[in-house]
């Protein structure tokens, strides 16, 4: 029998944690399990913040915290379940900033701590008590960890930088004018 140490069990408490919650708000999305809205609502509440088109929106932001934090909770392909993750949480995190960090206010906390704690696992890897220790890690290489987070990483960038241009598109459309005709 294995012997497996603190660490092990330390980063399977933390990807069945992390993982959990992050399947359950895709989950949420995609299908409107536990409350949530599914890809109808919130495609719609995508869109009203700047994530278009909406839909599409919402089941790329579902699938990378559904399918992401599945992977994470059982510990396969971590890199690139890690890196999913993080991206969706930098994207949430976009649009609660304007509320500041706590999340009582509305704010970016509670995605901003999913979102870490996801990188983190994807950089440390998932410990021998995972599906890719029991795999031989061949979804789980040392080079996939930089390729998936600076893949994501890029995404990211691009997704949330249009979401602001047409933010500040919006606002610019709904200014009133400084002078009358």
């Amino acid at each position: 029998m294995t012997c497996y140490d603190r660490r092990d069990l330390g980063l399977l408490l933390l990807r069945l944690g992390t993982g959990g919650v992050l399947a359950a708000h895709g989950a949420q999305k995609l299908f409107g399990w536990f409350g949530g809205h599914g890809l109808e609502g919130t495609g719609q509440f995508m869109e009203s913040v700047g994530y278009a088109p909406g839909k599409a929106s919402a089941t790329a932001a579902g699938l990378a915290e559904a399918g992401g934090g599945t992977l994470l909770a059982l510990g396969l392909a971590t890199p690139a379940a890690g890196a999913a993750a993080a991206g969706a949480m930098a994207g949430a995190s976009a649009v609660h900033t304007p509320n500041g960090f706590f999340a009582a206010s509305g704010g970016y906390e509670h995605a901003a701590s999913l979102g870490l704690a996801a990188a983190g696992l994807a950089v440390t890897g998932p410990g021998r008590l995972s599906l890719d220790h029991a795999l031989g890690h061949t979804v789980d290489r040392s080079w996939m960890v930089p390729t998936a987070l600076g893949v994501t990483a890029a995404v990211t960038a691009v997704v949330v930088g249009l979401r602001n241009q047409r933010l500040r598109k919006r606002e610019e459309g709904e200014q009133e004018a400084l002078f009358e005709d």
